[in-house]
């Protein structure tokens, strides 16, 4: 996967592309621009893009497998700086932001 934000994060940042928010209802209606806002910055899901040199390299990190470009991830929501590039929305996080690796491989699993 390619880096399209056109983002080289420093520190311990990472570049999470957002998903797109819907920008209408089921029955069709046009929802407005400030709700838009208030979804993309609750938003708490993800593709991560980039990966600072830095970023889970600190000794607390343990065993855990090292989330890489290409992860669907959970992140804190409201958290990080919202950026735009060429329409489509990223978020810059601290490493320590990531909340889960989401496992695509995992069946969900209806509640009985």
């Amino acid at each position: 996967m390619t880096n399209e934000s056109g983002l080289s994060p420093l520190e311990y940042n990472v570049v999470v592309r957002m998903d797109p928010v819907e920008t209408k209802t089921a029955g069709g209606l046009y929802l407005p621009e400030t709700k838009k806002d208030r979804d993309e910055m609750s938003a708490d899901e993800g593709t991560l893009v980039a990966v600072s040199p830095h970023a889970f390299t600190y000794a607390e990190w343990g065993d855990n497998p090292m989330p890489a470009v290409g992860d669907r991830v959970l992140f804190a929501q409201f958290d990080g700086r919202l950026w735009e590039r060429g329409g489509v929305n990223y978020r810059i996080l601290k490493d320590k932001s990531l909340i889960a690796v989401i496992d695509p491989a995992a069946s969900l699993v209806a509640a009985a």
